[in-house]
């Protein structure tokens, strides 16, 4: 059975590592080898600094030949209510001093409004009890407290048009979503950039991805499909996601111009939320 994640349990987690690695006479540059992830991430997972994910987890099973313990006592956010694929990277944002992202399809969930997060969440499938849904309404909500410090995280947020476009929840649901993120780019506390339909063809077309950094860990890249998601920690695989995200935003609009294009939008969205109210 797992345990809740915590630093305690953390630490515990790495100190075991550590154990059954000397224990099978390996280096943490052997271990890493064999379980195919970066020396500096089993350091970390050592340190209790960090925890690997469900098929790391499962390498070092293998490798080490532990019969599932790294598996079924991985620290897990019991209390958090996120998806399983996500838990990893929603602790990780928490900690991040900067948040570079690119969303193509739905507002990022720290970003989200009520109204808009209760529509996502009530859109999939099989369909969800109010309650389950209110309870992951609880927890995506919280997440926007990552914004409650106006220096920490430094946050570029990279949209495709598509976001904008959307109508998720109908149009006086987008209009507060898009003021909420006009607001903040106005306040000066993220850099909002979109990528227009007019660029076509651009560098991050295959999917949406999460860049972070911290203070004294490494930066990760975090990318998710539909139902799944992985952190990558290679520096090497980093560096090249973040000249990918780079490469793609050079493809944007500038900021005055993206929050420009939100404003009218989002008056598009007003106007027509007021037509449907009065006919």
């Amino acid at each position: 059975m797992a345990i809740e994640d915590n630093p305690r349990s953390r630490e515990q987690y790495g100190a075991e590592l550590k154990r059954r690695r000397e224990a099978a006479g390996l280096t943490q540059e052997e271990l890493s080898q064999r379980a195919v992830m970066s020396r500096t991430h089993i350091a970390h997972i050592e340190g209790g600094r960090r925890r690997p994910d469900v098929e790391d987890a499962r390498r070092l099973d293998q490798v080490l030949g532990t019969d599932g313990f790294f598996e079924n006592f991985l620290p897990v956010l019991d209390g958090r209510k996120v998806a399983e694929h996500f838990a990893h990277a929603a602790e990780l944002e928490r900690q991040a001093v900067a948040i570079k992202e690119y969303a193509n399809t739905l507002v990022p969930g720290f970003l989200q409004t009520p109204a808009y997060a209760r529509e996502v969440l009530g859109s999939g499938h099989p369909a969800k009890s109010d309650e389950k849904r209110d309870t992951l309404l609880a927890a995506r909500l919280e997440r926007s407290r990552v914004l409650d410090d106006f220096d920490s995280p430094k946050v570029t947020l990279l949209l495709s048009e598509a976001v904008l476009r959307q109508a998720i929840g109908g149009p006086r649901v987008m209009c507060e979503q898009l003021r909420h993120i006009l607001a903040l780019g106005e306040d000066r506390r993220m850099r909002v950039h979109v990528l227009p339909f007019s660029v076509g063809a651009h560098a991050l077309l295959e999917g949406p991805i999460k860049l972070m950094w911290f203070e004294e860990l490494p930066s990760v890249a975090y990318v998710e499909g539909l139902k799944s998601g992985r952190i990558w920690e290679l520096p090497s695989t980093v560096r090249e996601l973040e000249d990918v995200y780079d490469h793609a935003l050079g493809d944007a609009l500038s900021h005055r111009m993206s929050l420009a294009l939100l404003r009218s939008v989002a008056e598009d969205y007003q106007h027509e939320a007021d037509r449907d109210q009065h006919p």
